[in-house]
């Protein structure tokens, strides 16, 4: 099973260009089956191989994980992952079958994603306070998150070189490395160019001039922590959290603001197909329960203010 692992890993990473978190889970969830495939007393090999497992072994699986009190969307998360890993065993001829295609994924219950309103964006946008270094940095972190609607995995994979502040675009590396180009407004600019006069500041040290080293090269990871390396998506997540705890609602994740970007942009009349471009999205289908959100925020204006909605 193990080896069976490592060339999906492989073939994830070099063929379909995976980001570092999206392997990371994959590995997690296919580790954890082949720990529950040790359980089983009733497989065909004492040393359970991708072969030995059937469709059968997959939903007592699921089962174990609903006993877990595991989340459905886990469960339907980790029934993807099979899916996905037997599809690649089949096409190398290392299985015969795909014991999980015929698998039903568990029936999910219907929640839209979390959106803040356009004053709970502009106050979280101006809650990082200050002109230093971190300061700045945080405040351009989420005026580019809103901005541009980037995964906090773009966000982070961005080096100097990706922008072009005078054109007022960016080049972001999605899902399977492809690349599409989005706007960043002009607050989001001005956000960034604080955040880079700092990083210009902190490489006038004494050290730095020593060296006779530029701190802000094109080449370099846009948002660094403190120690000049890569800031992780960890990391923005920490910050997001930190600065939105002070929202009516209560912390949210980075996410939250791609999502607001896109309610708030369909709000204002985008074109649905625009929005699949900049979110960077394979599917219309995805991009397409925006249009939920929209209505249902449609109809609490139309409950509070119709003299006769009733509300």
């Amino acid at each position: 099973m193990d080896d069976a692992i490592r060339a999906f890993v492989t073939f994830l990473d070099i063929e379909q260009g995976a980001s570092p978190e999206t392997i990371r889970s994959y590995c997690s969830d296919l580790r954890q089956f082949s720990t529950f495939l040790k359980t089983m007393p009733n497989l065909s090999e004492a040393t359970p191989t991708p072969a030995s497992v059937d469709t059968i072994t997959i939903r007592n699986y699921l089962r174990w994980l609903d006993e877990k009190n595991e989340k459905k969307s886990t469960l339907a998360r980790k029934l993807a992952t099979l899916k996905s890993f037997y599809r690649f065993l089949t096409h190398e001829d290392r299985v015969a079958v795909n014991p999980a295609a015929h698998v039903r994924s568990p029936r999910q219950p219907q929640h839209l994603p979390k959106v803040l309103t356009k004053d709970e964006a502009s106050t979280l946008m101006e809650a990082p306070e200050g002109s230093s270094f971190i300061a700045t940095r945080d405040r351009a972190i989420l005026e580019t998150l809103y901005s541009t609607g980037t995964r906090v995995s773009e966000l982070v994979g961005l080096d100097w070189d990706d922008l072009n502040l005078q054109s007022g675009i960016a080049r972001i590396q999605g899902k399977g490395k492809k690349r599409r180009i989005v706007p960043v407004g002009d607050v989001a600019i001005q956000a960034i160019q604080d955040y880079r006069e700092q990083c210009r500041q902190k490489g006038k040290s004494k050290h730095a001039i020593a060296k006779n080293k530029n701190t802000v090269k094109e080449d370099d990871p846009l948002f660094k922590n403190v120690r000049g390396g890569r800031l992780t998506s960890r990391s923005v997540e920490r910050i997001v959290k930190k600065f939105s705890q002070r929202l009516p609602h209560g912390a949210v994740a980075p996410h939250t603001l791609r999502h607001s970007f896109a309610t708030h942009l369909l709000d204002e009349g985008a074109d649905l197909r625009a929005i699949q471009e900049l979110l960077g999205h394979g599917s219309l289908a995805t991009t397409q329960k925006y249009t939920h959100i929209a209505t249902d925020r449609l109809m609490e204006v139309y409950d509070r203010a119709h003299p006769r909605a009733g509300g």
